[in-house]
């Protein structure tokens, strides 16, 4: 049976964010800009409040907004796993999971976020919003790593 609101058949309920980066940095200072708090603030949020020991709830601070990140696992230059909300109204949490490996002389970044389910309202506009925002969360990370370039727009 259905009705005029459920997706076509076939249709994937879940959306996930999948990207895939590589770093002419070590996995060390990969992880590193992840995980210590200093470091997150130069390429990501604007500032951090509180720690990122895993179990610890920080915020990310930028300047239009705040969001709460909780570090549920973390394996020392290899992976990091984060929850954080994926709406604004907290109705949807992702986990974010950042698995660095070596490739080559640098590094290679392998980010997951999710899962976002579209049978929800506005779950679609947000995993659209994740796509757009982890790509230039990872070019400044890039910027940053490999170039020593802060390349957040500065008011």
């Amino acid at each position: 049976m259905s009705d005029e609101s459920s997706m076509p058949a076939g249709t994937e309920l879940e959306r996930w964010v999948r990207m895939r980066r590589r770093l002419n940095t070590p996995p060390q200072r990969v992880f590193r800009a992840w995980s210590d708090p200093e470091e997150l603030a130069r390429w990501f949020p604007e500032r951090v409040e509180g720690g990122l020991a895993v179990g610890s709830r920080s915020i990310l601070v930028w300047p239009d907004r705040r969001v709460w990140w909780e570090v549920v696992e973390a394996h020392p230059d290899r992976r990091l796993v984060v929850r954080w909300p994926g709406l604004v109204d907290e109705r949807l949490i992702t986990t974010v999971r950042v698995l660095v490996e070596p490739a080559g002389f640098g590094s290679r970044i392998d980010l997951e976020d999710g899962p976002f389910p579209l049978d929800q309202a506005q779950v679609l506009d947000a995993w659209a919003e994740a796509v757009e925002g982890w790509s230039e969360a990872l070019a400044l990370l890039r910027a940053y790593l490999d170039f020593s370039v802060d390349l957040r727009p500065r008011a």
